[in-house]
């Protein structure tokens, strides 16, 4: 039964299921035929409507909707407290948990390229805290972006800067069997930042030569900063280690824009991706409608 015909038909049916659980008998419906192919990773906010009460009737409303996995930027600002129950609640489910943001990012000034050792120490501080925060949520992943170009400064030594400071990074995060991946962001959304492509994150990559800085492939991003999306993902997978998606124009949910996500997927599965896929993006349509029509949307990407 599909889910907007369970709308239809099944209210009456199901409103003893809503009293015990509010959203029990909304995610069923989606359910049927199991988790997706791919791992997809919904974030806090995006099923609010239809899992009222806070972020813990979130997740439960993720699992029971067939996604595995969560991704939450904003979890090393949230209380220990807080981080324990999430942590708690997804190993109740079974769910892995995908990245969060490792330290502040730096959207106009040159931190990191600019080879200032008073931003270095601030960046492998902040990279030593979120080593508690991934051990106490069980994340493997955290994301890095590293920050505005210097305008001062040659590509070559600004990039020889950075690959310093994500060499002192990695070997902060290799005891731990953590990885950070490098986020490269588009030109439109982010300008006058110094990662921006996927060839770039690669080469940087390849230069920190460490299991623990890899690439967090952002297809939205990728779609606007340099498109060609499946052979650039191929030429990058060996330092792949992440994927985000969002649909462009807009950023919404998949099916909304002009990218072929059931192609993508399907490339990226029959490549072997295991990993985690990040949805990070914003619902076409509010409300809970426009929460099940992103869920509708990852079932018919993901149904190659």
């Amino acid at each position: 039964m599909k889910r907007r015909n369970f709308f239809k038909t099944g209210l009456l049916g199901a409103s003893a299921a809503l009293v015990a659980n509010p959203y029990s008998a909304f995610a069923n419906a989606t359910t049927q035929s199991g988790t997706f192919k791919l791992n997809y990773a919904p974030h806090f906010g995006m099923f609010r409507s239809s899992a009222s009460g806070g972020v813990l009737n979130e997740l439960d409303f993720m699992h029971e909707s067939g996604f595995r996995s969560m991704e939450d930027n904003g979890m090393k600002g949230r209380s220990v407290d807080e981080q324990k129950q999430i942590a708690s609640k997804m190993e109740k489910h079974g769910m892995t948990m995908g990245v969060f943001v490792a330290h502040t990012i730096f959207w106009t000034e040159p931190n990191l390229t600019s080879g200032k050792q008073d931003w270095r120490d601030q960046f492998l501080k902040e990279i030593k805290e979120s080593v508690e925060v991934a051990k106490r949520v069980n994340a493997k992943w955290m994301t890095v972006v590293p920050g505005h170009v210097d305008l001062r400064k040659d590509m070559g030594y600004q990039t020889a800067n950075v690959i310093e400071s994500l060499k002192q990074a990695a070997a902060i995060l290799e005891p731990h069997g953590l990885t950070m991946v490098l986020e490269p962001l588009n030109f439109r959304d982010h300008p006058g930042l110094f990662l921006t492509k996927s060839a770039q994150a690669f080469e940087v990559c390849k230069a920190v030569n460490s299991p623990s800085c890899k690439i967090l492939f952002d297809i939205y991003h990728q779609q606007i900063q340099e498109g060609n999306l499946i052979p650039n993902i191929d030429l990058s997978w060996d330092e792949i280690a992440y994927f985000q998606v969002g649909d462009n124009p807009g950023r919404k949910e998949p099916t909304t824009g002009e990218i072929n996500y059931k192609n993508v997927f399907k490339h990226i599965h029959s490549k072997g991706f295991k990993g985690v896929v990040g949805m990070e993006h914003g619902n076409s349509m509010s409300g809970s409608k426009g929460e099940e029509a992103v869920i509708e949307a990852y079932r018919q990407s993901d149904s190659f």
